[in-house]
């Protein structure tokens, strides 16, 4: 069994490179034709005789949209699929931070009245604790945002939240989370739809 971490598709603020975590902010129409693709990619990349997965959802509209979309229905929703949250920096681009916070990013630096990388670590070992019970018979579909995207496939390896820096997880993205007989490894990463049509 495996668990496949969903990116929700495009909004605005994804699409322009605002930190969105607690804002909640609808797919763009092209996020909407990119979420329902995402279900035929989840489709192309999973065994077509195993079960239908089990589904945790971020509570944003944003990835329950996507969910929806992509043919994944019934989802659990749990606060800690959230997206990192930037405190004071929502809302702005990395090139906005660092005007006054030169190097900023959400890797190295604290974001004022937002999470720290541990906090972020504690839900994203969480989530996946909740997957690992869900997948004794079936894949789990793990459908949230980039940066816990990322933080989450980082915890999965074992490393630290911030080593997700290396990872990358595109809006409508798709990343596998598999195993070598039983040690944890990445099978697919930020897998994308390849066509609008």
């Amino acid at each position: 069994m495996k668990a496949y971490v969903v990116r929700h598709a495009e909004t605005e603020w994804s699409a322009s490179g605002q930190h969105t975590s607690r804002t909640d902010v609808p797919l763009t129409e092209n996020g909407e034709r990119r979420a329902a693709l995402v279900g035929q990619l989840l489709a192309a990349l999973r065994p077509p005789e195993v079960p239908a997965p089990a589904v945790l959802c971020s509570p944003r509209r944003r990835a329950i949209r996507t969910a929806e979309l992509a043919g994944l229905p019934d989802p659990e929703i749990t606060a800690d699929l959230a997206e990192w949250d930037y405190g004071e920096y929502e809302g702005l681009t990395t090139p906005q931070i660092r005007e006054s916070v030169p190097g900023w990013t959400v890797w190295t630096h604290p974001s004022p009245g937002g999470e720290t990388a541990q906090q972020v670590t504690v839900r994203a070992d969480r989530v996946l604790a909740m997957a690992a019970d869900l997948l004794t018979d079936r894949d789990v579909v793990l459908v949230g945002h980039g940066h816990f995207g990322r933080v989450l496939a980082a915890r999965y390896l074992g490393l630290p939240a911030t080593a997700g820096v290396h990872l990358a997880l595109d809006a409508g993205g798709v990343t596998v989370l598999g195993h070598d007989r039983g040690v944890p490894r990445l099978d697919h990463v930020n897998v994308q739809p390849l066509s609008l049509s």
